[in-house]
């Protein structure tokens, strides 16, 4: 692709940050060049966005129909699987699986509930309503 190729059309990452992509000068030679983004990465970036915000959505509703803790909910919200929650946390995969459930959630003690709201950057209060800030 020649310079004046790159791609800049412009998504809501290429206000943020942009890409290097290699391309080839007037001489042929190659040279690197920033582009902002172009229409079939930003297609693929709002179609991974709209799934993540699906599964949050669904996590909600999960949590409100008593099927889950807000774990869950935070969980998706940080985009972490368990694995990456108990490396946070210091618990178990199997102590989160169980955390997770509602009836067993409710009985945590004050300190294993501000380990997880440290984690997700939250208030023990907030994440018992499953309440987010700034977003």
């Amino acid at each position: 692709m020649k310079k004046q190729d790159v791609p800049q059309d412009l998504s809501s990452l290429g206000k943020v940050t942009k890409e290097v992509c290699y391309a080839t000068d007037e001489l042929g030679k190659y040279v690197t060049e920033l582009s902002r983004g172009w229409d079939i990465k930003i297609t693929a970036l709002d179609t991974a966005w709209g799934d993540v915000e699906l599964r949050i959505a669904d996590a909600r509703q999960k949590v409100l129909n008593k099927q889950a803790s807000p774990i869950l909910f935070f969980m998706e919200k940080g985009l972490m699987d368990i694995g990456i929650l108990a490396g946070y946390t210091g618990f178990w995969q199997w102590q989160i699986k169980r955390h997770l459930k509602p009836n067993v959630f409710a009985k945590l003690p004050l300190e294993k509930l501000q380990r997880y709201a440290e984690v997700f950057n939250v208030s023990v209060d907030d994440l018992k309503n499953m309440t987010v800030h700034g977003t």
